[in-house]
């Protein structure tokens, strides 16, 4: 039998969200520690891939007997437990094919796919998850909604999870909430809300940001008017600036910069484990204001997703600028070591900073009506992967599928395989993915060279990343890579005798 379970009290969202408010963080944070201690020696004893790694670790479980002792215990990444053993010996008493999984996959962009299997109690606890964040911030207890998910459908994880949870939730409170499932189809998106929206209180899409920009876009051009609807939306996999939610915020004609958007943090192998609340933005939108972000953040310019947690179902930790997390899970996870690059706060200890910075919460929470929305939850940030990757419409781009695509016969004869790349946002909010590549010795940039260039790494991005490929479906032209061509040794971004930066975040 599976372990994987909901704590006491998880079934009603509205007593659960008055318990949120009344019960002093500290309290969440130490039946999330009592949790996590619990989860190790449940798998200790039940999961065989974890007792070999604790064996080869030289770690007695029985040393473990308090949460002070939770930091003896070794990390878990892909590389040293995911990969190095077979799904069976991840699983409860090693039942992989015995169980009722629903699978998603990464993208496989450094590698091998990883297949992580799902079963019905994360869905639970993502329904009610979304089912509190549902009623905070877009009240669908007093509202009939219609949620278009517009996120991916396929084998990764945003789509299906998203459409399972809000059944559940909708089921769970009997709530007025409708369900359409496009996903990254914007036709089929904009088709939607001319044909449905006028039949509901308000609308909640849930997209990915950069598609949600072309939505609007199309939209627009197709006559919708989006500020005759009630909007709201739900983003996820990746970090996106203020700018970017004041130009939804604009174009919609939002009523609330604090209630009307949310961003989640997930992956595809714990699931969503921390999302925006109304506190969490109207924090990041004042320092973002003030250009005083290193009150809480360790870079000055650089906007992470900030966002609240429950640690008694995600219990977070920090190890050199890096998280860690623990949590049941399909195949379940203690000191999880996520490969991102973050931080966890406590809302005291943020409450303090920036008091320290000069900022009043407490009173800005008033002065924006926010009272009844606060959760005494801690913080966890994340910024974008540092020197690994580039997310571009939600997906991950890793230096060595380009350094492929420039190592082909038909261009590698006129370059000398490195490049620098980031993708940013143009002046209309559309996302673009720019490669910056260094030309062999005494040529100059040509704008043929810089097509062909162009076109190649399109055709191979299509062939390797099944991401892309359906992007290029959905987005046509606006995604192809934007090429700038340099001369050797350009101390812009070849200089000399320095280490090649690839990526810029």
């Amino acid at each position: 039998m599976n372990k994987l379970m909901l704590p006491s009290g998880y079934r009603n969202a509205e007593l659960l969200h008055q318990k949120l408010q009344a019960e002093p963080e500290q309290s969440w944070i130490h039946a999330g520690q009592h949790r996590a201690v619990y989860l190790f020696h449940e798998m200790s004893q039940r999961v065989p891939a974890y007792k070999d790694f604790l064996h080869k670790h030289h770690l007695n479980p029985a040393s473990i007997k308090t949460f002070a002792d939770f930091h003896k215990i070794p990390p878990l990444n892909k590389d040293n437990y995911l990969r190095a053993y077979p799904k069976e010996a991840l699983c409860w008493d090693g039942t992989f094919p015995q169980g009722r999984w629903v699978i998603s996959t990464t993208s496989g962009s450094t590698g091998e796919p990883y297949y992580f299997p799902r079963e019905s109690t994360q869905d639970r606890q993502y329904a009610i998850t979304a089912e509190l964040y549902l009623r905070n911030n877009f009240q669908i207890q007093d509202k009939s909604t219609l949620y278009i998910v517009a996120f991916p459908m396929g084998a990764w994880i945003g789509g299906l999870f998203t459409y399972e949870a809000l059944r559940l939730a909708a089921e769970n409170g009997d709530y007025n909430l409708s369900i359409i499932t496009p996903g990254i189809h914007k036709q089929e998106v904009i088709n939607a809300v001319k044909q449905l929206g006028n039949n509901y209180d308000q609308i909640i899409i849930g997209a990915y940001a950069p598609f949600l920009k072309d939505i609007l876009s199309d939209g627009l051009r197709e006559g919708i008017r989006w500020d005759s609807y009630d909007l709201g939306f739900v983003f996820s996999a990746e970090a996106f600036t203020e700018k970017f939610r004041d130009y939804v915020i604009e174009t919609c004609r939002l009523k609330s910069a604090y209630t009307s958007t949310l961003n989640h943090y997930g992956t595809v192998d714990l699931g969503t484990m921390a999302h925006e609340t109304p506190e969490s933005i109207l924090i990041r939108r004042l320092l973002v204001e003030q250009n005083a972000l290193t009150a809480l953040f360790p870079e000055p310019v650089r906007q992470p997703t900030f966002a609240q947690y429950n640690p008694e179902l995600f219990y977070f930790e920090e190890e050199e600028h890096s998280l860690l997390c623990t949590a049941f899970s399909g195949l379940p996870l203690v000191r999880y070591d996520l490969r991102d690059y973050g931080g966890v706060l406590s809302r005291s200890e943020a409450h303090d900073r920036l008091k320290g910075a000069g900022f009043d919460i407490t009173q800005e929470i008033e002065r924006h009506g926010l009272s009844k929305n606060i959760w005494n939850l801690p913080f966890v940030y994340v910024y974008e992967r540092n020197d690994f990757s580039v997310s571009y419409y939600a997906f991950l781009i890793y230096p060595d599928m380009v350094r492929r695509a420039l190592q082909a016969d038909i261009v590698s004869s006129s370059l000398t395989g490195k490049f620098t790349m980031y993708s940013d946002y143009a002046d209309d909010g559309r996302q673009k993915l720019h490669v910056h590549i260094e030309l062999n010795h005494g040529l100059t940039p040509s704008t043929e060279l810089a097509l062909v260039i162009g076109q190649h790494l399109h055709q191979h991005l299509i062939r390797e990343s099944s991401e892309y490929r359906e992007t290029v479906k959905m987005v046509g032209e606006e995604a192809h890579p934007v090429i700038h061509l340099w001369t050797y040794e350009d101390a812009t971004y070849f200089r000399p005798g320095t280490k090649q930066k690839w990526v810029i975040t």
